[in-house]
Order: C-alpha cells, then sequence, then structure tokens
C-alpha cells in the first residue's frame, strides 16, 4: 500500500435548475380542475348521478369539509382553516421545491401536482364556500367519497413523495458510497 488514497468521488447533486419552471403542472391542474368542475356544474343537477360506467357515476355535490367530508358537519369556520391549510401548503412546498436537486424530478412534478390541487380546491372554498366534487366511483352498493381532478392531483402528487421518500432515498444512498 502506497499511502495515498483514491479520489473521492464528488457526491454533491447540483441544484435542479430553474425549480419553478415545474409550477406550469400545478397550473395545469387548476385550469383542468376549474374546467372540470365549471363543467360539472353547469351539466349535472346537484345529487343526481348520471351513470357513465357500471361502476362511475358523475354526482354533483357541494363538500364543505376536507378529504371524505371531513368536518363538513361544522358551521362554517372550517372553510376558512381549510383555506389557511391551502395557502401555508401551498407557500411552504413552492419554498421547498426551490431547494430541490437535479435529481429530484419526480419530488417536483409531486410538489406540483399537490400545489395545484390545493389552489383548485382553494378557490372553491373562497368563491363557492365548498368544494365542487362529481366523480363517483361504487361497487356493489358501496360509494366511494366524490372526488375532483384537484383531489387526483393532491393524491398523485402524495404518491409520488411516498415513492421519492423510499426508492429516492436508496438511489441518495447508493450515490453516496460511491
Amino acid at each position: 500500500m502506497s499511502g495515498k488514497q483514491e479520489p473521492r468521488k464528488d457526491t454533491q447533486v447540483e441544484p435542479l435548475r430553474r425549480p419553478l419552471r415545474w409550477l406550469w403542472l400545478a397550473a395545469a391542474v387548476i385550469v383542468l380542475d376549474l374546467g372540470t368542475k365549471a363543467l360539472a356544474a353547469g351539466l349535472l343537477s346537484y345529487a343526481q348521478p348520471v351513470e357513465v360506467l357500471p361502476f362511475f357515476n358523475l354526482t354533483l355535490l357541494h363538500n364543505t369539509g376536507a378529504a371524505f367530508s371531513f368536518l363538513a358537519g361544522h358551521p362554517g369556520w372550517q372553510r376558512w382553516f381549510f383555506a389557511v391549510i391551502a395557502v401555508g401548503a401551498s407557500i411552504g412546498l413552492t419554498i421547498w421545491m426551490t431547494r430541490l436537486k437535479a435529481d429530484e424530478k419526480l419530488l417536483a412534478v409531486s410538489l406540483a401536482l399537490i400545489i395545484g390541487g390545493a389552489l383548485g380546491n382553494l378557490y372553491d372554498r373562497l368563491v363557492h364556500g365548498h368544494v365542487v366534487d362529481f366523480l363517483s366511483f361504487h361497487v356493489a352498493g358501496w360509494y366511494y367519497p366524490a372526488f375532483n381532478v384537484a383531489d387526483i392531483g393532491i393524491t398523485l402528487g402524495a404518491i409520488g413523495l411516498i415513492w421519492e421518500s423510499t426508492l429516492g432515498e436508496r438511489r441518495r444512498a447508493r450515490r453516496r458510497q460511491g
């Protein structure tokens, strides 16, 4: 052994270039969400299902609560509570997005989807006082709670965060080991 050490590989990852460019995806979620909600509100009668497939209906519903109508039965304070959460989460996730590394593109997509969904539902809360839901799946008399495109964005974003937190960490650990 000569006492010389091998040159160490640089394990630092560059910051993601222009991380806020991913906000176009958030804007797309918002536009698609608000557009589909406007169509649903204009074409559907409240609480009257329109069968599309044997397991899927379009059913216009208003949700004053959160996911699965959580807190919907309260007198109205929850509207502002969920609005504050949506604004705070969107700001926090946008700040997080600015700190991403070049190898965290899935994380950028996930954050953008959540931001878009949060802001789509925020618009409903502020303008209508409730969130417009219209996608309704059911099987054998059991109905999954109705949801909308914003909820799909939030769900896909959350799945991406979980995926990235498990597999992304493994990838980063392999890179550190060189």
